[in-house]
């Protein structure tokens, strides 16, 4: 499989650049999670970093570039609505 090297921005990854899988379209996955171990032996803490457009210095590429961006709220809100899904919201 094809990897990418992608810079993140904020969060705990602020400034790095890791290599990330492409997936059969050629793009980065939508959103990065990266759990990260607690010491005290307890479940471990998701940081969640969802993809987007990278600013870039020329005018027109034949190629996207992508960044992944710290998501504060992590994995709140996402995922699929289907019409025939449950609201998600809290019991009236």
């Amino acid at each position: 499989m094809k990897s990418e090297e992608t810079p993140f921005v904020g969060g705990p990854l602020d400034g790095r650049v890791l290599p990330v899988l492409l997936g059969p379209t050629g793009h980065p996955p939508k959103v990065y999670r990266v759990p990260v171990p607690d010491d005290a032996g307890g479940p471990p803490t998701v940081l969640v970093y969802r993809r987007a457009p990278a600013a870039t210095g020329r005018r027109f590429s034949l190629t996207a570039r992508w960044q992944y961006e710290y998501d504060t709220d992590g994995d709140k809100g996402g995922g699929l609505k289907w019409p025939w899904s449950k609201p998600s919201g809290p019991a009236a």
